[in-house]
């Protein structure tokens, strides 16, 4: 993974585990961004799906950005003002990288 490739910047947001209601369950809302990284984007698409409740479009975006530890699909990438929810997280070697597959929020 060359640094110059690096170009976009992206944003690994994360919802808050310490608001929470009666019942235990995480209060929405509560986002805090946990790492900057400089990312890659390999692939961008906007695709139109036909579903059941009529046309749809999604857009996939897939970012190669350098090795986070702790990162899950419950997390969040924010690029360029826009939210994406992870679909995929790919190793690249042996904690060298990532291969983050995205869909917009």
């Amino acid at each position: 993974m060359r640094a110059g490739k690096l170009d976009q910047k992206i944003e690994i947001r994360r919802q808050a585990d310490d608001a929470v209601d009666e019942y235990g369950n995480p209060i929405p809302g509560t986002i805090t961004t946990i790492a900057t990284l400089r990312a890659q984007i390999i692939q961008a698409s906007t695709e139109e799906f036909i579903r059941a409740w009529g046309a749809n479009s999604e857009t996939v975006i897939i970012f190669r950005t350098r090795w986070l530890d702790d990162m899950t699909l419950d997390d969040q990438v924010r690029h360029d003002g826009v939210d994406f929810n992870l679909k995929e997280i790919k190793p690249i070697g042996r904690r060298r990288g990532l291969e983050l597959r995205c869909v917009a929020a």
